[in-house]
C-alpha cells in the first residue's frame, strides 16, 4: 500500500463516459481543451483557495458564440475549441447537456436561461437555436428596474443550484443599456462509491506551503483506487468514483509542497482522458481533507488574455443575436464545493 497525503487540491472535474457519437465526442474534447486553458489562466494567478467551473463558463460562452460573427466568432471558436461545422457543435452541446442531465445514482443538473430586455429584438434563429440545442428558456425583463431585475435573475439561479449560489447579479450590473443576461447553472450532489468512516476523521497537518502548516479535519480510508504518476507535471493523481461509477473526482497532487503553481502552468499540455487511461487500480491509504470553498470571479480579463479580445469592445460582432450593436460587459462566475465523508455537493453559475 501507499500512504497518500493530499496537500493541495489542484483540479476537480467530472468525467463522462467515452462515446462513439461524433458530435458529443467532438464537443467533449473541445470542452476539455477549454477547461485546461481556463484553469491555467483563472487559477494560475490565484494564491488562495479557489473553486471554479470551466464547464459552466464553456456552456454559456458557447451560447454567445453561436450568435457571433466575423472575427468575434473566430475568436470564440478558437478559445472554446468549437468543432466545425456549426451544426456539429450545436448537436454536440445538445447531447452533452442531455447526457449530464440523465446521470443516474447522483444528482447532476445543468440549466440555461436568457433574460432579454423588452426593448430589444432578438433574432428568431438565435432564440430557436438556444432553446433547441441548449434547452435554454427565455424571459422578457425590464433592466431599468435593476433591483427587481436582479432579484428575478438571482431567484432563478438559486432555484437551479439548490440555493448554494446566491446574489450572482447585483443591481449595479444592470441598467438601461443592458440588453441580455445569459446564465448557465450547474448543480451536483454525489455520494462516494466508497464512503469514508466519519469516526476515522481527525485533525491532521495540511501544508499550505513550506512555512505554513495548519491542522485540518482529514478523512481516512484504505481501499483500491485508480492511481498514477504524472512525470510531465511532477505530480501524481488519484480518481475517486461516485456511486454508479459514471462520475469521478480527479485529484492531482504535486510531488513538491510548493509545486502547485508549476502544475497549473503545465496542465494545459495534459489530456484528462489520457490521465484516466494510464492509471491503475492500487490499494491506497488515502488521507483527504474535508473542505468547503466558495468563490466569486470576474472573468473579463482572463477571457481577454485567452483570446476573446473583440467581444468586450465596440468592434464586437454579435449580428447573429440582434441587429443592435452588442458587446459583453461582464462575465461573472460564482462557485461552491463541499467535500465530506458522504460525498460532494457543488454548484456554479456563470
Amino acid at each position: 500500500t501507499k500512504s497518500f497525503w493530499l496537500v493541495a487540491l489542484a483540479l476537480v472535474t467530472m468525467s463522462i463516459a467515452e462515446t462513439d457519437v461524433e458530435p458529443l465526442h467532438a464537443v467533449v474534447e473541445g470542452t476539455n481543451q477549454f477547461s485546461s486553458l481556463f484553469f491555467q489562466y483563472v487559477v494560475g494567478d490565484n494564491s488562495g483557495n479557489l473553486i471554479t467551473s470551466p464547464l459552466s463558463a464553456d456552456v454559456v460562452l458557447a451560447m454567445v458564440a453561436f450568435g457571433a460573427g466575423g472575427n468575434t466568432e473566430a475568436q470564440f471558436r478558437k478559445v472554446l475549441s468549437l468543432p466545425t461545422p456549426s451544426n456539429l457543435a450545436a448537436t454536440g452541446y445538445q447531447a452533452l447537456i442531455d447526457n449530464l442531465n440523465s446521470v443516474k445514482d447522483n444528482i447532476l443538473t445543468i440549466a440555461n436561461k436568457i433574460f432579454i430586455a423588452k426593448s430589444i429584438d432578438i433574432k428568431p434563429s438565435f432564440k430557436n437555436l438556444t432553446e433547441v440545442y441548449f434547452h435554454s428558456a427565455s424571459e422578457s425583463i425590464n433592466f431599468v428596474e435593476n433591483v427587481k431585475a436582479s432579484e428575478i435573475i438571482n431567484t432563478w439561479v438559486e432555484k437551479n443550484t439548490n440555493n448554494l449560489i446566491k446574489n450572482l447579479v447585483v443591481p449595479d450590473m444592470l441598467n438601461a443599456d443592458t440588453r441580455l443576461v445569459l446564465i448557465n447553472a450547474v448543480y451536483f450532489k454525489g455520494q462516494w462509491l466508497h464512503k469514508f468512516d466519519a469516526e476515522l476523521t481527525m485533525d491532521m497537518p495540511f501544508h499550505v506551503n513550506k512555512n505554513i502548516v495548519k491542522n485540518v479535519p482529514t478523512m481516512y480510508r484504505e481501499g483500491y483506487y485508480k492511481y498514477g504518476k504524472l512525470p510531465e507535471l511532477n505530480a501524481k493523481f488519484i480518481v475517486l468514483p461516485y456511486k454508479g461509477n459514471e462520475l469521478s473526482m480527479v485529484i492531482i497532487l504535486p510531488n513538491e509542497i510548493e509545486g502547485l503553481l508549476d502544475v497549473q502552468k503545465k496542465l494545459q499540455s495534459v489530456s484528462l482522458t489520457n490521465i484516466l487511461n494510464q492509471g491503475i487500480e492500487e490499494e491506497i491509504r488515502l488521507h483527504l481533507p474535508k473542505f468547503k470553498v466558495e468563490s466569486k470571479i470576474i472573468l473579463n480579463d482572463n477571457l481577454i488574455k485567452m483570446g476573446l479580445t473583440d467581444a468586450f469592445t465596440p468592434s464586437a460582432n454579435f449580428s447573429g443575436i440582434s441587429n443592435e450593436n452588442l458587446a459583453i460587459s461582464t462575465v461573472i462566475q460564482k462557485a461552491f464545493i463541499e467535500v465530506n465523508e458522504e460525498g460532494t455537493e457543488a454548484a456554479a453559475a456563470t
